[in-house]
């Protein structure tokens, strides 16, 4: 004779669990239709670019290897965190990829002017950004093997907090020769190689910022004086946060790299909000903002040139003000839909590849494609706040807030300086601008942000009930299935 615990799957009744879910969500099919959809977009983009300048053999090249650099992120993604984002990475693709095709738009008006003076072509400077982009993937794929969990940076939050500052002060305390480009000493360059460590310094900032809030969270929200209303926390536990930032901004100041003293300030501002939720902290922040700007504008004499830049660039227009002016005629020109890839001049504003690739993209697509542009960074914004809200823990939202943040203001400070909203501050703009160390940088920012939204998708399975005392188990009815004979 047997006992029936379960009834047979062909009955009318309950079954047991099946091996797979009907309907749920697969991400990462999801992600490689987007991935697939945006290398198409930048195909269609280079591919109409090439046919405005002529010559496409380089290109297609560059876009097979791009293909395949976008397939292995796609399988890296697969492997190490499957349930990460499905959209975040598409975006970067097609925001990378739209870089790569304008870089090399420039390099080939480069060329063009080069053989009419009667000089060599030089290098290509979009050969270069693929060769940055394969690094950039390659360290995407190596930071998601490495961070299995969100949480394993906080344990090294002041390491990475010295780090960072150690990263920042290299190019102050170095030569000029070794570390000024157009008059920043933001730079460590040797044997024809340049790195900007503050680019990672910002990553490894966000890391300490985060995990001090969060073990000081309490501090920040109880312990002080009250004054106007709200509280202020003791100077003793500001400490360790208000000495980073000063000595971050002041090397920054230092450095006449003004632009990544706003990106820290303003991120580790808007992380303060996050973890303590009291808007006063908003009002010290833009308070401490506006003296530090008073005393910048009198004490720096490169902050003042750049407020009267603003002011009137016009004015200036032969000497400081001839960059901003070109970029604004660069829009101007671009009008709603554009000159069409091909169809321009962005070459004439300086630095068009790395500080104004903004204007570059007015101009060539017009309102309608620098929106687009800025919509695919709201969209990573937005997914990089979704994911961080998502977490369980509060390092991980407030590190996720961080992180997606940055992208998001420093995108907004590069069009503020570039259509004269605010003063230009020398930024570039994420994944398009020429340059190694941003791409790295961001990369690394986009591998954190999907680490983040892999373990918040990633819920872990309720622990059984514990069972009672056998003394105490209720009384069970078991019917005895009837016995076969013969």
């Amino acid at each position: 004779m047997g006992v029936s615990a379960f009834r047979d799957s062909s009955s009318s009744g309950p079954i047991g669990p099946i091996s797979g879910p009907i309907g749920r969500p697969r991400p990462r099919r999801s992600e490689l239709v987007l991935c697939i959809a945006a290398v198409a977009l930048v195909a269609i983009a280079g591919l109409g670019m090439s046919s405005a300048t002529g010559g496409t053999g380089s290109l297609r090249w560059s876009l097979t290897v791009f293909a395949v650099l976008v397939l292995l992120a796609h399988v890296a993604v697969r492997v190490l965190a499957p349930k990460a984002d499905p959209v975040i990475l598409p975006c970067v693709v097609l925001l990378n990829g739209l870089g790569l095709v304008l870089i090399d738009r420039l390099d080939r008006a480069e060329a063009a002017t080069a053989a009419a003076m009667g000089r060599a072509a030089p290098s290509s400077d979009a050969a270069h950004q693929l060769v940055w982009t394969a690094a950039g993937i390659a360290l995407f794929a190596l930071l998601l093997a490495i961070v299995r969990n969100h949480g394993q940076p906080a344990k090294y939050a002041y390491t990475c907090g010295l780090a960072g500052l150690v990263l920042l002060l290299i190019p102050a305390v170095l030569p000029s020769r070794f570390s000024e480009v157009n008059g920043g000493k933001s730079w460590i360059l040797f044997s024809g190689f340049s790195i900007q460590p503050g680019e990672f310094a910002k990553v490894l900032l966000l890391i300490f910022f985060a995990a001090f809030l969060v073990s000081n969270r309490e501090l920040f929200t109880i312990a002080g004086k009250r004054v106007f209303g709200f509280t202020v926390p003791r100077l003793r536990d500001l400490g360790p946060l208000l000495l980073v930032t000063f000595v971050s901004v002041l090397v920054l100041v230092y450095e006449k790299n003004l632009g990544f003293s706003l990106l820290v300030f303003g991120t580790v501002l808007a992380m303060v909000y996050i973890a303590t939720g009291r808007a006063s902290w908003l009002l010290i922040g833009i308070a401490m903002f506006a003296v530090g700007a008073v005393i910048a504008y009198n004490r720096f004499g490169h902050v003042r040139v750049r407020v009267q830049v603003w002011e009137d660039p016009f004015a200036t227009y032969y000497t400081n003000g001839y960059q901003i002016a070109q970029a604004l005629f660069g829009l101007g020109t671009g009008g709603l839909l554009g000159a069409g890839l091909g169809g321009g001049r962005p070459q004439e504003v300086p630095f068009a590849k790395t500080d104004f690739i903004i204007s570059s993209i007015g101009e060539e697509l017009g309102l309608v494609g620098l929106t687009a542009i800025i919509l695919l960074f709201a969209m990573i914004t937005f997914r990089g706040f979704t994911a961080a809200l998502a977490t369980r823990d509060a390092f991980g939202k407030l590190l996720g807030g961080g992180l997606a943040f940055s992208l998001g203001w420093q995108l907004f400070v590069v069009v503020g300086g570039v259509t004269k909203l605010i003063p230009l501050t020398g930024l570039t703009t994420p994944f398009m601008s020429y340059g190694g160390s941003s791409l790295l940088a961001n990369y690394i920012i986009i591998a954190l942000l999907m680490r983040i939204s892999h373990d918040a998708r990633t819920v872990a399975a309720p622990a059984p009930p514990p069972q009672p005392p056998i003394a105490e188990a209720m009384t069970e009815h078991i019917k005895q299935s009837p016995t076969r004979r013969g």
